[in-house]
């Protein structure tokens, strides 16, 4: 096993909105130098979003990168690097569902991509809700719907949801919670 990789440089080849993509020459053991890229991502948050009867909303939008509909937990990008995790699910909740919580708690922390990416995903429960109102980017359109826990989990285990961030979000949350509900 290789015990010694280095970085020798990092090369910028797109930076873009959330995103940044690099080119990394690593030195392994001293000997040779290979070539990994890197995707650079500023973070995000998702909230699984629970209603009083227990069910959890759900998000269903277009993803250009599926060329299709898919059914999520809401999320989105941090503003910042640095900016909380519980800011941005609780921005994100009102944003796609319409929805605010004084009530949010951490549920899990995800890495989605570790071979060459460092996205990072905070993962949070909402309850409470608080009716408000959505405020949707101009290049968002969500459909919104509401869901028992054992509704979702045949929906992922048909295959119906394959999203990496709401799979673990909301099997996390089953995990935790779903004896107790």
């Amino acid at each position: 096993m290789s015990g010694q990789i280095k970085r020798v440089k990092r090369e910028l080849k797109f930076k873009g909105e959330i995103i940044d993509f690099y080119q990394d020459t690593m030195e392994i053991d001293g000997d040779h130098t290979v070539v990994w890229d890197f995707i650079k991502h500023k973070g995000a948050a998702a909230v699984v979003p629970v209603c009083e009867d227990g069910k959890i909303w759900m998000v269903r939008q277009y993803r250009n990168a599926l060329e299709r509909y898919t059914l999520e937990v809401p999320a989105g990008a941090l503003n910042e690097e640095e900016e909380p995790g519980i800011l941005c699910a609780g921005r994100e909740l009102e944003e796609e569902t319409g929805f605010k919580s004084e009530n949010l708690e951490w549920l899990i922390t995800l890495r989605t991509t570790v071979a060459f990416c460092n996205e990072k995903i905070e993962v949070y429960v909402a309850r409470d809700l608080i009716p408000s109102r959505q405020h949707l980017d101009e290049d968002e359109f969500i459909d919104l719907k509401a869901y028992t826990i054992d509704q979702l989990k045949e929906k992922i285990f048909s295959g119906e949801i394959e999203d990496a961030k709401t799979v673990s979000a909301l099997l996390a949350y089953d995990m935790k919670y779903g004896k107790k509900e």
